[in-house]
């Protein structure tokens, strides 16, 4: 268990509640719930309804989706946020990787604390346009992956231009024998002579 100024201490280097003020900290710190959860307990599911945001104080927990781990968060980062905005399901699952504490701050509390300091609710948007933009830049970056792979693997399929011949190349037609077939008699069918 944290004591007061732990707390209050660990709560001020949590980047969404940077540039608060001090008063403002201390009654947040002391409304979180301080929680503990052992290794490999899923502290929430994807679909899940949620409405509190998480705070690591100690050990590692896993961001996961469908199976993929998206994030491997450390202690200071949050997680849950969210929902605490729009009340949906949980877009994924968190599972802690070792034994971890969090502190875990309600819809209510948050509610009740904007009210009070509107400067946390810019804060947590900041937070999450960050992270808004670190999905664009992996998605794009895999995006470019693709489009390079796919013209990489055209490059090696593709034939060179230079050997392939810019005009159909005729191809001879061996001439008639005419001692089999006769020549051309002028009756109109050039092999006058040949056997039906």
């Amino acid at each position: 268990m944290l004591t007061s100024v732990d707390r209050l201490l660990f709560v001020r280097g949590v980047p969404i509640f940077k540039e608060l003020r001090d008063d403002f900290l201390v009654r947040l710190a002391s409304i979180m719930d301080e929680l503990s959860f052992p290794s490999s307990h899923t502290i929430f599911t994807e679909g899940q309804e949620g409405r509190a945001l998480y705070i690591v104080v100690s050990g590692q927990v896993s961001v996961h989706l469908r199976g993929q781990e998206l994030a491997q968060l450390d202690t200071g980062t949050c997680f849950g946020e969210m929902s605490l905005f729009d009340a949906e399901p949980r877009s994924a699952s968190v599972t802690t990787l070792d034994s971890c504490d969090c502190l875990m701050l309600t819809q209510q509390q948050l509610y009740e604390a904007i009210d009070e300091t509107p400067g946390i609710a810019v804060n947590i948007i900041r937070l999450l346009s960050r992270r808004i933009r670190e999905l664009n830049n992996e998605l794009n970056d895999k995006q470019q992956e693709v489009k390079d792979l796919t013209q990489q693997q055209n490059r090696v399929y593709a034939p060179d231009p230079q050997f392939l011949p810019s005009d159909p190349v005729p191809v001879p037609q061996p001439a008639p024998d005419e001692a089999l077939y006769g020549a051309d008699d002028g009756a109109g069918f050039p092999y006058g002579s040949f056997p039906y």
